[in-house]
């Protein structure tokens, strides 16, 4: 566990980048990509005669997100687009081609110079606040051993534990008194913590700056603590107002909701309003959560 002991630390200093070795010996399908992207598509129980465009997310569209979410999953890091062309046996202008279609509908973000995964939700190639470790076997990718990730966010952290199918304990900090919490949760079992999460402005300007969003999902003490923290802020420019406080556990049950199928092969974008429902059937139903 010496990973998870020093990752919080470099969490905090904004240093690292996690990366550890793939198992050689693959089980399941879908597991690892090799040949060509025809290959994959079988691999995954995709047709690419068959493969429904959604979203504009062809079927090498579709090969390059389950590439970076499987390297996600199975590694802690974001693989390089020649790592993914490598796997899915298409050439990097491709793969550079697909993952710029793919950003576009919100299916991944890159990072500045748009040559690189900055987040596939549930998971981010960088610190932000959120570290997120397990031990064991994951029923979800079969890996063994201590693992640890970057999550994006509180909603983003409960969705590594979705997305992998397993327990995991994220540690991160109140923002207001720095105290470290640390919490243990699975898909069946809520986190024990008495914490709240603040979101810091509403649903329809998420994607304006999703990494700036998402930098402000942040794990507080208490509602207390989060109005004290906002007090005389100018929080991206929004004068430090108050968003909205979720309870801890009503948080896991969206990010499972919302994150259970990400590591699905045949995984597609949802629709605003499947999107929607989800926000609904956890209570979130208030202006605030509306999607654009």
């Amino acid at each position: 566990m010496q990973a998870a002991r020093s990752a919080f630390g470099l969490c905090r200093a904004g240093l690292g980048r996690l990366h550890r070795s793939v198992p050689a010996s693959p089980s399941g399908p879908g597991w690892r990509f090799t040949g060509t992207v025809q290959e994959v598509s079988i691999q995954g129980g995709i047709e690419d005669t068959t493969f429904p465009v959604a979203f504009g997310i062809d079927a090498p569209a579709a090969a390059v997100r389950y590439a970076v979410y499987r390297g996600f999953a199975d590694t802690g890091a974001a693989p390089s687009p020649g790592e993914v062309a490598e796997q899915v046996g298409l050439g990097v202008p491709e793969v550079h081609a697909a993952l710029r279609r793919l950003a576009d509908v919100h299916v991944l973000v890159l990072n500045q110079a748009g040559d690189a995964v900055r987040m596939a939700h549930p998971f981010s190639a960088a610190p932000m606040g959120y570290v997120v470790t397990a031990a064991g076997v994951s029923t979800a990718t079969g890996f063994p051993g201590d693992r640890v990730w970057w999550g994006g966010c509180a909603w983003d952290s409960f969705g590594i534990s979705a997305a992998l199918g397993e327990r995991v304990t994220v540690t991160t900090q109140c923002p207001h008194c720095e105290v470290v919490l640390r919490h243990t949760s699975s898909p069946e079992d809520p986190p024990a913590l008495a914490a709240v999460v603040h979101v810091p402005w509403p649903a329809y300007y998420w994607w304006d700056d999703v990494v700036a969003t998402c930098t402000r999902i942040r794990t507080f003490c208490s509602a207390a603590h989060v109005r004290r923290w906002l007090a005389g802020r100018d929080d991206g420019g929004r004068g430090g107002r108050e968003g909205t406080i979720v309870a801890l556990e009503r948080m896991w049950l969206l990010g499972h909701r919302w994150y259970a199928n990400r590591l699905d092969p045949q995984w597609r974008p949802r629709s605003r309003e499947a999107a929607q429902e989800i926000l609904a059937g956890v209570g979130m139903t208030e202006t605030f959560w509306d999607l654009p």
